[in-house]
């Protein structure tokens, strides 16, 4: 069986204004970016009155190595998001205000994802020796590289949505 070790777990919080489309789209597009295969899980939608409730879970996931793969658990929850109108350097545009935005993404790094080394009890006391004596700077490389996919990613969504936030005041 394959191991996971859960890296870096990470949430961003925003409330505000923004384009939902926007933010969907170019969280995809980061991790598309970065030749992730974006699953997403779930999609639900939730109206009450004039505005939404929104969950949405994405895995991402990619091979580093042979050896190694990374996933990356993205899961949205967005409370109270509503349809309004703003005005953006004297011109009107229709965008969507938030009352609670919250993204969090859980980075995992996966060690022989493709069982190669649990076929017998042979080749899993060769994988634990491979794993303690050969590889461990190996690993934490990987794992740093995990840490930083994630870090990265919200710095990423961070960024647009404080910009675009700005911009609708």
């Amino acid at each position: 069986m394959a191991e996971k070790d859960v890296v870096i777990k990470e949430v961003i919080k925003y409330a505000g204004y923004g384009d939902f489309k926007n933010f969907y789209s170019y969280a995809h597009d980061c991790l598309k970016g970065e030749k992730y295969s974006v699953t997403e899980d779930s999609y639900t939608e939730k109206v009450k009155g004039s505005s939404k409730e929104v969950e949405i879970a994405w895995t991402a996931s990619k091979k580093l190595t042979d050896y190694f793969k990374v996933e990356i658990g993205v899961k949205w929850r967005i409370l109270g998001m509503e349809d309004v109108d703003v005005e953006i350097d004297g011109k009107k545009k229709k965008m969507n205000k938030f009352a609670e935005v919250k993204i969090e993404a859980k980075g995992t790094l996966i060690h022989d994802y493709s069982n190669q080394w649990n076929k017998n009890a042979q080749t899993n006391f060769f994988k634990s020796l491979y794993n303690k004596y050969i590889i461990p700077d190996r690993t934490e490389q990987m794992k740093d590289k995990v840490e930083q996919d994630i870090k990265d990613f919200k710095e990423e969504m961070k960024a647009l949505m404080e910009l675009t936030g700005k911009t609708a005041r």
